[in-house]
């Protein structure tokens, strides 16, 4: 499976650890604990772990642009973990659509992007 969740700090931290290639059927487990979270939390903070990623396919890749209007002002804080240069790019690109504050972290700072996480 590409996408694995693991809520942290009381639900406040969403830590979504990414493979391969996204999905619908990923969004159509992902969106719905977001939505869940910012119920209880009205924002949150996400932490993307991309391991061997591989980008979208077509549909999923519509499902992202969905989901970053729905949670456009929802997530304060954006942690992109990976080890490739094109997945820093995509950290400064993807900081567009969203008000969070968006920072990348190489894969050796995994702790450093949960510390910042959690961080007031």
């Amino acid at each position: 499976m590409p996408i694995k969740l693991r809520e942290e700090n009381g639900g406040n931290v969403l830590e979504a650890q990414i493979s391969g290639k996204l999905i619908h059927d990923d969004y159509e487990r992902f969106s719905p604990v977001v939505d869940e979270l910012v119920k209880k939390h009205d924002k949150i903070r996400v932490m993307f772990e991309m391991l061997d990623f591989h980008g979208w396919e077509t549909a999923a890749l519509w499902d992202d642009v969905k989901f970053d209007a729905k949670h456009f002002s929802d997530i304060d804080r954006l942690a992109m973990v990976g080890d490739r240069k094109w997945e820093e790019g995509m950290s400064k690109f993807c900081s567009v659509f969203t008000k969070a504050n968006v920072r990348y972290f190489d894969r050796s700072q995994l702790g450093e992007a949960r510390y910042w996480l959690e961080a007031a």
